[in-house]
């Protein structure tokens, strides 16, 4: 099915609806989800003008986007593959009952959105379950660090803000989150629902057997445990040239991670904390936890 719309029929649309909106075709993010997953949602929260070619795969999109907040949104469908095709304008509101059935051209418009790098997300914005997010001041500074691209592949081990934050930077890559509670996993894929991001793999842990099914990643984000330098072992193992961005609270944790990085040949290290402190309701400064981060490539 991934080939319903060839090269030709993606240029004729975009030719189409460039001459219909009378703007060039650089203007238009395009999107073909035939037969596969990709981040639909948070791709239209960054762009005004989004480009779909759908399938009866999603035969829902209509109602997720309603879901997301986007019911007063502009929007264009037809059925079929050709420009001949009737193209329909209607509300996003108006038509959260109608199914995908076949192949679908879908143009989504919401000419007030921010096309904007979304980082340091606010943490009220996510699942209410039971882990503690990281301050989103915090988040954008190991965001940085991480340097997530479109195509990237990164592995994110209890982090689950930041697996959110990098599933949208890497629409046509990979995160790999690696949670090892029930109440963790449940509390990533709430999240991962909630943004709309379908190219995060939850696996419990990183053992051998867990890793075989998830592609090599070019780093990793690591909330440190005791379980450090098992953790950076089995990495290495599946990508010999890893890079490694290391977060903890504890000064013994600290202490330790040079000479782990020292057997591992993992080098310049470097070692940065972060201390933020805000404002409460009543003007007072609180300080936020200063956590050491701390980097390395072998």
């Amino acid at each position: 099915m991934s080939n319903v719309f060839e090269t030709e029929n993606i240029l004729a649309w975009m030719g189409y609806f460039s001459g219909k909106m009378s703007v060039g075709p650089e203007k238009f993010k395009v999107l073909n989800i035939c037969g596969r997953e990709k981040n639909v949602i948070p791709t239209i929260e960054t762009h005004k003008r989004v480009l779909i070619f759908a399938d009866s795969d999603h035969e829902e999109l209509f109602y997720e986007f309603w879901e997301a907040g986007f019911g007063e949104y502009d929007i264009w469908y037809g059925e079929g593959i050709g420009t001949d095709t009737e193209i329909k304008k209607d509300k996003v509101k108006n038509v959260i009952n109608k199914k995908i059935t076949g192949p679908t051209v879908i143009l989504v418009v919401n000419e007030n959105t921010r096309e904007s790098y979304r980082i340091g997300i606010k943490n009220e914005n996510f699942s209410k379950g039971p882990i503690h997010y990281v301050g989103n001041e915090i988040r954008a500074v190991i965001m940085s660090l991480l340097g997530i691209d479109e195509h990237d592949t990164a592995v994110i081990v209890s982090g689950e803000s930041i697996v959110i934050e990098a599933a949208i930077n890497a629409s046509e890559g990979t995160i790999i989150a690696v949670e090892g509670t029930e109440a963790a996993k449940h509390s990533m894929e709430e999240n991962v629902d909630k943004f709309g991001v379908t190219n995060v793999k939850i696996i419990p842990d990183l053992s051998e057997k867990s890793l075989a099914d998830v592609p090599a990643p070019r780093i990793a984000f690591i909330v440190a445990t005791k379980n450090l330098e098992e953790d950076i072992r089995n990495l290495l193992t599946k990508n010999p040239h890893m890079q490694f961005v290391i977060y903890t609270l504890e000064l013994d944790i600290l202490s330790g991670i040079k000479n782990i990085f020292k057997i591992y040949g993992i080098k310049d290290m470097e070692v940065i904390q972060i201390s933020v402190s805000k404002t409460d309701k009543r003007s007072v400064f609180v300080s936020q936890p200063s956590p050491w981060l701390i980097t390395g490539t072998v």
